[in-house]
């Protein structure tokens, strides 16, 4: 599914990308040139608003949450229910566990990816053969 993006937000991105944080630094070492098996953009602008990564083959947005979004989480609530309204998955991390926590974080979304793979690529879920 193709997802669209406001225009103006594309110069704002890039000043995203400019400006990442050291969680953003961390996680995208690991993200980058599909170390991951599937390809990740970081600050992907999604509809009204930018992503901090995305994946277009698993349609699955990953967000660090750091100290700025403290005080805005009903606009991170409201962003995240339209982007799941539009098919768009999830996965949520606090800036602090990518700092300390890398290891950990890395699993959960190398799970993610191998529960996704088998439906998202045609072949039955592993450990069901058809």
């Amino acid at each position: 599914m193709k997802l669209y993006y406001a225009p103006g937000l594309k110069p704002f991105a890039g000043n995203l990308r400019k400006a990442e944080n050291l969680a953003e630094v961390l996680i995208w070492k690991e993200l980058r040139a599909k170390k991951l098996g599937v390809q990740f953009l970081r600050q992907r602008p999604i509809g009204n608003y930018v992503a901090d990564f995305y994946c277009h083959k698993l349609n699955l947005v990953i967000e660090i949450d750091g100290v700025s979004h403290d005080s805005k989480v009903e606009k991170d609530i409201t962003r995240q229910q339209m982007l799941e309204s539009k098919g768009v998955q999830f996965l949520r991390f606090a800036d602090k566990d990518v700092r300390y926590n890398l290891d950990s974080v890395l699993l959960e979304i190398r799970e993610f990816i191998k529960s996704s793979a088998p439906r998202r690529f045609g072949a039955p879920p592993l450990g069901k053969e058809e």
